[in-house]
């Protein structure tokens, strides 16, 4: 009996290197660089142990490491099958983004923005409740507000819901 690929089934064709996983490897090494690049640029007001510089740093460290596995499992051809381009669950996450943006800009504070960005995040994955998940991301936006705020006193931007805690 011969054998067709390295996995040893005659059915299925050998796999081929994934060139829009390798694309995808390099934008996140490249990423990786821009994050330690920019973290290079703070200034330390500590004089010692890590400064503001530390977590770009750590954050870049794991996209690195993801740079690495993407890109070894595109050599292999390991890379899961993608289905056909959808661009509306993209979309939707850019316009959750955009909205973030826009309402930590015009003042609407923390709370409401990671709302609407849960919103469209969970429209783009399918899911239709808006009205539910929009109890749910209030509340949980809510809970990560008073966590951060008054348990490990780190300021996130106010709006008119933060105001009111």
């Amino acid at each position: 009996m011969i054998q067709d690929n390295a996995s040893g089934d005659p059915a299925q064709p050998p796999r081929r290197v994934d060139r829009a996983g390798i694309v995808i490897a390099a934008l996140l090494a490249v990423l990786a660089a821009v994050l330690v690049f920019d973290a290079r640029g703070l200034s330390s007001t500590t004089m010692y142990g890590m400064g503001p510089e530390a977590m770009p740093v750590v954050v870049a460290c794991g996209l690195a490491l993801l740079a690495i596995g993407n890109f070894v499992d595109a050599l292999r051809g390991n890379l899961p099958v993608r289905e056909s381009a959808d661009p509306v669950p993209v979309v939707l996450i850019l316009i959750g983004l955009a909205l973030l943006i826009a309402i930590i800009g015009f003042g609407g504070g923390f709370i409401l923005a990671t709302s609407a960005l849960f919103v469209t995040t969970s429209a783009a994955f399918g899911r239709r409740a808006i009205l539910v998940d929009s109890i749910i991301a209030l509340v949980m936006s809510t809970l990560i507000y008073l966590a951060f705020d008054r348990l490990l006193t780190l300021s996130l931007p106010t709006g008119p819901l933060e105001r009111l805690l």
